[in-house]
């Protein structure tokens, strides 16, 4: 019979993985089985690799069912990853002996159970579970921490009846050391977490459990019993894998048989799983971001493992240095301050050793002068740590993800967790192509980088915010059936899209594909473009279509969008001849919707070179698009928003028919109901307040309105004006302000005068003297 040491642990803590690894080294066992999936025996070998770095997490997944995936994260502190390390490094198997992933991915999830470091801290009187694990385990450092956290972790099951997949769990973990046990090992050492320990330290395993140390204090019955085992300093408890005998206090009954187990086993439900390693980050691993295994503060904790000589100072000394990567003034001498007031405050509260919330105090007091966002700043990046794991290049990779590992080497542009800003100049042959690579992934809701505005107008220039997440890998996972690169997956899954999609749609995608370079993909959605362009007859979907396909037009053949140029033109005109029906019977919301479409279509009109004065020659025809809006600005029967919006246009492109001042007055006159006047005012003014700045004649249109209506009719008016008013920069709501304050500026000029007769030229003469030499053009001495 082997022998077999079971060292009970907590996931990612630091005290239990020191303890691990020392153990480990003074057992030296010939076998080591640590909790995780067996499918990823396989991978085991890798733990090794010199290119393996952690936090990685091994990923099982369905092929096909992507999104049903699991993670199981390893930290340098994770005593899980330190038993692995160790088995690597003394030439010893390693294995996996939880449940297998082909069953956990098919059952349900498990249900949220106890939290037992949460108990053993109330018992103590802790409010912070993290506050008093450090000052008993981790801020100690002694030989027993496995022992002592074994013997009150048997306390806290002491009754508990596992159920649905956790016994399922515990059944395969005691059926693994069972086969392991008759394989010949001469010394087996299991590392699991210590909540499953006193399931699998059973007499009914019928094998020699050991204990690391002789003494043996009495069995604990409860939590509170727990605590003086703990607390007391250089005491050795109980071995982690001695055995409680059955129906003794601090058993938990009658144990499971080798038939049991196997019969609770059999017939589980099982899919077909793949695993791989993929590069995790101590942000996944914490708590809050809703890991149930995870820990408060990873980076904390990897500086306790790291550093566990003189762990204040060099903490608050690294503190230090990021505040002066930011060009903030911290010098040694506050350095040397925070140390004291952090070893005061732990000493003050009776704690071994100053912990996080010492530290965090000195650093908020001392090196940030209570300035908060430098707290932030150095809680960002050091209590969570946003760093990230890599994995060797053995590593077992779908396709699109070897390809896209050899993208990012090719354009150097390494992955990373904190989110950095890049800008591209697309005249590069590098930037162009990183926006290439950005925006194939995000065809392929793959989402590492997000489009920023750019800091430099025109349209060689991009910025992005770059941003790696471990959920990432199973994107490209999911996106794998489309491609086995890149560019051909992005290529596919266009085409795909493309055969479901309508005509706007259609035309966004085309304004997707174009900067993603996709010449496989852009003349298939351009040929269905062209057939649901000529079987649509909805003007609204020509409308919302026509805008994008205008835009990707302006790149010209070399874009390979010669073919949009036919389709655009013909949109076009059969928006013409349609938009009038299209604009009767119109409710508050439809009429608001079309004025946007109206928006959207005059602008692209513009790019096309139509939307010049009427009758002006122009290559789409002279001025169509506004000969037909003036059609339709004689109708009477427009909901007052886009009635309001197609003078403005009009009134802009000077091709109204009428005077503006007049067709105000005639909206506004109190024969219309008050809310079809304020929806007018909505709709004309959309394009900014500066028309009534500049324009008094429109502002004395619109105060002799308001001035006129009661106040109920004003009180119905009010919230389509503060709307309408509300969205004009405060600077425009100003200067409007003070013209009707002024008095003058309400008055309509005399016939045959000019608008804005009160300006005063000898202000003005400045200006213009300088707009003159601007147009290069003499000023004579003259304003």
């Amino acid at each position: 019979m082997p022998e077999v040491w079971i060292l009970g642990v907590r996931h990612h803590g630091p005290g239990s993985a020191r303890a691990v690894r020392d153990e480990l080294h003074r057992i030296r066992p010939d076998l080591v089985l640590v909790e995780g999936p067996p499918e990823a025996d396989d991978l085991v070998g890798l733990a090794a690799d010199p290119g393996m770095r952690p936090p990685v997490a091994l990923l099982a997944y369905v092929p096909g069912e992507p999104a049903r995936a699991a993670f199981w994260p390893f930290a340098q502190f994770s005593p899980e990853w330190q038993a692995l390390a160790y088995a690597a490094g003394a030439g010893v198997e390693a294995r996996f002996c939880d449940l297998p992933a082909a069953h956990a991915l098919a059952l349900d999830a498990d249900p949220v159970r106890r939290d037992p470091v949460g108990e053993l801290a109330r018992a103590a009187g802790y409010d912070d579970p993290e506050r008093w694990w450090e000052d008993l385990v981790e801020h100690r450092g002694e030989a027993g921490t496995l022992d002592v956290v074994a013997e009150a972790m048997r306390a806290v099951r002491d009754g508990h009846v596992a159920e649905g997949v956790e016994a399922r769990r515990e059944a395969y973990m005691r059926r693994t050391l069972r086969k392991a046990a008759r394989e010949g090992y001469a010394r087996i050492a299991v590392v699991c977490g210590a909540w499953h320990l006193p399931a699998l330290t059973l007499p009914v395993l019928t094998l020699p459990v050991l204990t690391p140390s002789a003494q043996t204090p009495p069995v604990l019955t409860s939590p509170a019993q727990a605590l003086p085992v703990l607390t007391a300093t250089g005491r050795r408890a109980r071995g982690p894998g001695a055995t409680v005998p059955e129906g003794a206090p601090g058993g938990s009954g009658r144990p499971p048989s080798a038939a049991e187990d196997e019969r609770l086993l059999r017939g589980l439900p099982k899919v077909r799983v793949e695993m791989t390693w993929v590069p995790w980050t101590h942000g996944r691993l914490a708590a809050g971001a809703g890991y149930g295994a995870g820990v408060a503060a990873p980076g904390w904790y990897e500086h306790l493992f790291t550093a566990p000589d003189r762990p204040v100072e060099r903490w608050l000394a690294r503190a230090a240095a990021i505040l002066r990567e930011e060009d903030l003034p911290v010098s040694s001498a506050h350095v040397i301050e925070a140390v004291r007031l952090a070893e005061g405050l732990a000493a003050l509260r009776g704690r071994p050793l100053a912990g996080l919330s010492e530290v965090t105090e000195a650093v908020r007091a001392v090196l940030c002068d209570g300035d908060e966002p430098k707290v932030e700043l150095v809680q960002r990046r050091m209590v969570v740590g946003e760093r990230l794991g890599r994995v060797p290049e053995a590593t077992p990779m779908v396709p699109l993800r070897r390809d896209l590992r050899d993208e990012q080497r090719r354009l150097r542009m390494k992955p990373e967790t904190l989110t950095g800003e890049h800008d591209l100049d697309l005249r590069r042959p590098l930037d162009l192509g990183r926006s290439r690579l950005l925006h194939r992934l995000a065809l392929l809701d793959v989402p590492w980088g997000t489009p920023r505005r750019a800091r430099s107008k025109g349209t060689f220039k991009e910025s992005w915010s770059l941003e790696w997440r471990p959920e990432l890998d199973v994107a490209l996972i999911e996106a794998a059936v489309w491609g086995i690169t890149v560019e051909a997956a992005a290529t596919a899954r266009v085409r795909d899209l493309a055969d479901g999609a309508g005509l706007p749609e259609l035309a966004a995608l085309v304004e997707r594909c174009l900067p993603a370079h996709l010449p496989g993909a852009l003349p298939y959605v351009l040929a269905r473009i062209e057939d649901r362009a000529a079987l649509d007859g909805e003007v609204r979907h020509l409308m919302a279509a026509l805008p994008a396909l205008v835009r990707a037009r302006r790149y010209g053949d070399v874009r390979g969008t010669e073919g949009l140029a036919d389709v655009t033109e013909s949109m076009l005109a059969r928006i013409c001849a349609g938009l009038s029906p299209a604009l009767s019977g119109l409710d508050e919301d439809a009429a608001r919707a079309m004025a946007a479409l109206v928006d959207g279509v005059h602008a692209a009109s513009g790019l096309m070179g139509d939307a010049g004065p009427t009758g002006a020659a122009g290559p789409a025809g002279g001025g169509r698009w506004l000969t037909t809006l003036a059609a339709v600005a004689r109708r009477d029967d427009l909901p007052g928003l886009l009635d309001g919006r197609v003078v403005r246009i009009l009134f802009d492109a000077d091709a109204l028919e009428d005077d503006v001042a007049a067709r105000m007055a005639r909206s506004m006159s109190p024969g219309n109901p008050p809310a079809r006047s304020a929806a007018w005012i909505e709709g004309f003014l959309s394009g900014g307040g500066l028309l009534l700045v500049h324009d008094p004649r429109l502002l004395a249109a619109v105060d002799a309105w308001l001035t006129g209506l009661s106040s109920q009719e004003f009180a119905d008016a009010l919230p389509l004006l503060r709307r309408t008013f509300g969205a004009f920069p405060a600077p425009e709501r100003r200067m409007i302000g003070r013209r009707v304050r002024s008095g003058s500026a309400l008055r309509s000029p005399e016939p045959g005068g000019e608008a804005g007769a009160d300006v005063d030229e000898g202000l003005a003469a400045g200006a213009v003297r300088t707009v003159r030499e601007i147009l290069g053009r003499e000023t004579g001495g003259r304003p």
